[in-house]
């Protein structure tokens, strides 16, 4: 398994709480997989990175998207629907990481085309078992599309 991800990974993580950032990093720091984490902190910023406008002209395509929901600006349904409505994105893994639990966001969010929705624990060590979880399923065991735009 280790062989197929030996390119570094790339991450997108759309999240406007410095706390629940750092957290996210630290988890992905100890990881045994070389990735890079780039953060953007609302939904118009997440949609300029993805389509590398701006000052994200050199933005690397990430192999997965974490979003929360409440982003400022435009938040992360608005982001979600626009990403999995774009032939250029659609295949990019969005993974909701949010605090809701609501059942009308997941049910919105999984009409909306997102490939899993998380809720983030409150606890900090779990927190960070939630994001290292993430990063196992979704880059040791999911087989990626090594081009997402094709």
């Amino acid at each position: 398994m280790e062989s197929e991800v030996s390119r570094q990974v790339e991450f997108l993580l759309a999240e406007d709480k410095p706390g629940d950032v750092r957290l996210t990093q630290e988890a992905l720091r100890e990881s045994k997989i070389s990735n890079n984490l780039n953060v953007v902190k609302d939904g118009v910023e997440a949609l300029a990175f993805l389509r590398k406008e701006g000052p994200y002209a050199d933005a690397p395509t990430p192999d997965v998207v974490l979003l929360d929901l409440n982003l400022p600006k435009k938040d992360g349904r608005e982001v979600l629907a626009e990403i999995k409505s774009d032939p250029l994105l659609k295949r990019i893994p969005v993974v909701i990481v949010t605090s809701s639990e609501a059942e009308k966001d997941i049910l919105r969010t999984y009409d909306l085309h997102a490939n899993c929705y998380v809720s983030k624990p409150v606890d900090l060590d779990q927190f960070i078992k939630v994001i290292q979880a993430i990063e196992s399923f979704w880059l040791t065991i999911v087989k990626l599309p090594s081009d997402v735009k094709d």
